[in-house]
């Protein structure tokens, strides 16, 4: 397949591969963003699991995106490697940005460069990941610093990247036609809202789930006007939510009532707040400009994965010397007792939140 854009506009075309869980493949999104406004004449080719055309449609007029559903029997074993490295070479790339690092990658990367073409491929940092698990050394670089050295070892250097601090939109939501339910619509448009995420694909970024309805408890009460939006999917998600929603006024299970994930970052930009775990939520969020009240367990900001333009001040951790105790959080506590989740007061949650709520 090619792209949509006509190649005669461009002097270059660059192939970006980032294939992971949904918080990775969002923090690319500003980076690529940044990159493909200050050179124009780049042809910017995404490629990435279907799910990540949310982020990149109508990103910029010279990004077009190619969704790579892994879980394809095409792609499986080596010769499926073999097929979406001749998959991806139609689209002719001239160079070549790996953004991922993992086994997959490189093999693409030795495909790429044995057919001359020149790759840059991201440092995950493994050996400082390894002292900071350890309790030495510093804090890692951010993600997108890591992102955008990948584009400067080729050339591609990002002016102003960092230069302004304030959270702002990445992504233009504002024309997107939603079909989410009416009913949340209204309510979230023409009022606003709080988001909450309580969930993360692992139980050491996961704040306990009655501390957490004690946080709803006390919006409810402080903030009985602005409607509190439930974000997440999964069954154990599902299951609380609807509890949640039987339990107190004025709170919507919101991806329920939405049909894709550009739908949820619709109703994310009304948000005055977002209230998330370290996971996707955060950096859908932030994406759209949205300030997030973030909270830490297992993992830390110091590897390097703090959502895009977020503020330190917005952030609720204990500070403990156990912590990290893995860089994703899929490791076990241990102390046994996740004391980094669960000596965290609700109060603490609501105070931050409440520095965002207009009155």
């Amino acid at each position: 397949m090619k792209g949509k854009n006509t190649e005669e506009q461009y002097t270059l075309r660059l192939l970006v591969i980032r294939f992971s869980a949904i918080g990775d493949v969002a923090m690319t999104v500003p980076v690529v963003k940044a990159l493909a406004l200050s050179r124009p004449d780049v042809h910017v080719i995404v490629a990435s699991r279907p799910y990540a055309k949310a982020f990149y449609e109508g990103l910029a007029p010279n990004v077009d995106f190619v969704g790579v559903d892994l879980k394809d029997k095409r792609y499986k074993g080596l010769f499926g490697l073999e097929r979406l490295y001749k998959d991806l070479t139609a689209f002719c790339p001239d160079v070549v940005a790996d953004l991922h690092d993992v086994l997959r990658t490189k093999y693409l990367a030795m495909r790429f460069m044995i057919a001359g073409i020149p790759v840059s491929v991201i440092d995950k940092c493994r050996k400082e990941r390894k002292k900071l698990l350890k309790g030495e050394g510093e804090g890692l670089v951010s993600v997108f610093a890591r992102y955008a050295t990948v584009f400067e070892n080729i050339g591609f250097v990002i002016p102003g990247l960092f230069d302004n601090k304030s959270p702002e939109p990445v992504i233009d939501i504002k024309h997107h036609v939603p079909q989410c339910s009416k009913n949340i619509l209204e309510h979230v448009v023409t009022k606003g809202a709080i988001g909450i995420a309580p969930f993360a694909a692992h139980e050491g970024k996961i704040y306990p789930v009655e501390k957490m309805e004690r946080v709803i408890k006390l919006l409810r009460e402080r903030f009985p006007t602005y409607p509190l939006l439930f974000f997440g999917g999964g069954k154990r998600d599902e299951e609380v939510f609807n509890a949640w929603c039987q339990k107190f006024s004025n709170v919507f299970f919101a991806s329920r009532e939405c049909h894709d994930m550009r739908d949820e970052m619709y109703l994310m930009q009304y948000l005055q707040c977002m209230v998330s775990m370290d996971s996707a939520n955060m950096h859908l969020a932030s994406l759209v400009g949205v300030p997030v009240v973030s909270v830490w367990g297992a993992t830390h900001t110091a590897a390097g994965f703090m959502g895009w333009k977020q503020s330190y001040d917005d952030i609720v951790e204990r500070h403990m010397e156990c912590r990290p105790c893995s860089i994703y959080g899929n490791k076990p506590c241990k102390r046994g007792d996740y004391a980094c989740l669960n000596d965290i007061e609700p109060e603490e949650i609501v105070n931050k939140v409440a520095k965002h709520i207009i009155q």
